[in-house]
């Protein structure tokens, strides 16, 4: 039998969270904001994946936020809990699946000339908001790793992965027939 897993457990009420490993530290901690703002990516990730799209998009969606789990698990890891989540490790085969999946969109869409403005289909401008979120995790994660070890695969698969939702953006907005808008210097 499994114990009951409570939502709440009152150990966060004096401002602490405790990490992977027991660690104790401010919600505010920089660690927090950097697999905090990994968490919102992927609750954005989720909302385009509630949209109508193929299922090999919809599919690869899946596989990042599963990723993004992993890597807000790493994140979330002290000294003493490193053994438990190393084997969510991020690795070069899955900053190579973004890679692919970015050429292979890249194939079906025209050169891309100039700056665009979000938007298109609610699809395509909410991949934009995750690709803004995602920039977002990256400087958090970065600045997370000014005075603590971060796995260097991690920032290679956040940075990926915002040129993964440009591109998809992309893609989703040609695929409802909306031209795209380009930034036009006033």
């Amino acid at each position: 039998m499994t114990k009951e897993f409570k939502i709440y457990t009152k150990t966060g009420d004096d401002g602490s969270t405790g990490l992977v490993g027991g660690t104790r530290v401010k919600k505010y901690d920089v660690r927090l904001e950097a697999y905090g703002t990994v968490d919102e990516l992927n609750a954005v990730i989720g909302v385009v994946r509630s949209y109508k799209l193929p299922a090999n998009v919809a599919e690869m969606l899946v596989e990042i936020q599963n990723k993004l789990f992993n890597i807000g698990s790493r994140l979330a890891t002290d000294e003493k809990g490193e053994a438990f989540t190393q084997k969510l490790s991020i690795t070069e085969k899955h900053i190579s699946f973004l890679e692919n999946a970015i050429d292979e969109m890249e194939r079906e869409l025209p050169k891309l000339k100039h700056f665009i403005l979000p938007g298109g289909n609610l699809a395509a401008a909410q991949c934009h908001v995750a690709r803004t979120v995602c920039r977002r995790a990256e400087r958090r994660i970065l600045e997370f790793a000014e005075n603590e070890k971060v796995q260097t695969e991690i920032l290679k698969y956040i940075n990926r992965l915002s040129d993964f939702l440009f591109v998809l953006a992309r893609k989703l907005h040609a695929s409802s027939g909306i031209e795209e808008k380009a930034w036009k210097k006033h």
